[in-house]
């Protein structure tokens, strides 16, 4: 039987997409999103909790986002957990987990708010316009 990796979000970038094109030609973007969580506590106070998620997008999916996105924008996304590894400049080897995106959903704004030909119910999906998600080559460290 085969496990299960799924993920979904609905957070805040950070800042804006950084684009890159690795040595196959492909292009790679990396996002920061933000999600944050609120209860009250054992006093009655408000609590609140940020976690920062670091979502790698490719192809396709990675040019639109660092066309339409920027920091602040909501977004809905789904995708798998991966990690990575690498060695450093000093010989140690280093791991990275990131939530590898193929779906991703613009949220708030339209096109006459944010100026962006996208509104908010807009949304790409890697594997109904895009075709299958490429495959990651360990060997070629994201240029992050």
């Amino acid at each position: 039987m085969s496990g299960v990796n799924k993920v979904i979000i609905v957070g805040r970038l950070g800042a804006n997409p950084e684009l890159k094109t690795v040595s196959s030609g492909q292009t790679v973007a990396r996002l920061s999103v933000a999600t944050s969580e609120s209860w009250a506590g054992k006093d009655g106070q408000k609590q609140e909790r940020t976690e920062w998620h670091r979502i790698v997008v490719w192809g396709k999916l990675a040019e639109l986002c660092g066309k339409y996105l920027s920091k602040g924008r909501q977004i809905y996304l789904e995708g798998k957990l991966q990690t990575r590894s690498w060695e450093d400049d000093s010989g140690q080897k280093r791991y990275a987990t990131e939530i590898v995106a193929n779906k991703i959903q613009f949220l708030g704004g339209n096109q006459e708010q944010d100026g962006s030909g996208m509104s908010g119910r807009d949304y790409v999906d890697r594997h109904d316009e895009f075709g299958p998600e490429p495959t990651f080559d360990d060997s070629e460290e994201i240029p992050f």
